[in-house]
């Protein structure tokens, strides 16, 4: 079970109000129940106090899972992405989270689920970017003279109490 949300501070200061419940004469369930935790964990306070003191109750950081890849792996896959998808051999200059997990597995044989690429890449100080859809042959100048010109002319205007 993980530990519950919040600050350090507000962690320490639960493990120090269980200790104090415990040291009044409360059982391990009592003490448990009005700090809202299992009894083992007030257990697990108390022996840490009895072994360290006070200062084995201050909370330690928890780092998670390590990266599968290491930090000089996640440059050489910066450089790649750099170099382009079509470089690597896709049609598109796209790159997807499916492709990019594709990749990896290919260059680095490390297995990643698509949906936790976008966590990797966060990590490298990329975000997610979509591309704009537009036609390839889109003509800007002509959109923006039929603005100026013929939308004025069509376009419907308000009646009755509206002022023109």
């Amino acid at each position: 079970m993980p530990r519950p949300r919040g600050s350090a501070d507000l962690l320490e200061d639960r493990r120090r109000r269980a200790l104090a419940l415990w040291d009044r004469g409360y059982s391990l369930n009592e003490v448990g129940r009005r700090v809202g935790c299992a009894a083992v964990s007030v257990m697990r306070w108390r022996d840490a106090r009895r072994r360290g003191g006070v200062q084995a109750l201050k909370v330690r950081f928890s780092p998670g899972r390590p990266w599968k890849l290491d930090a000089v792996e996640r440059k050489r896959l910066i450089r790649m992405l750099l170099q382009g998808a079509t470089a690597h051999g896709w049609r598109t200059n796209l790159w997807t989270t499916a492709r990019i997990a594709e990749l990896v597995r290919r260059e680095f044989q490390v297995e990643y689920h698509r949906d936790h690429i976008g966590r990797l890449l966060h990590s490298l100080g990329w975000s997610v970017q979509k591309p704009e859809r537009r036609a390839l042959e889109r003509d800007e100048a002509a959109i923006e003279r039929w603005k100026q010109k013929d939308w004025p002319r069509i376009k419907k205007t308000p009646r009755g109490w509206a002022p023109t």
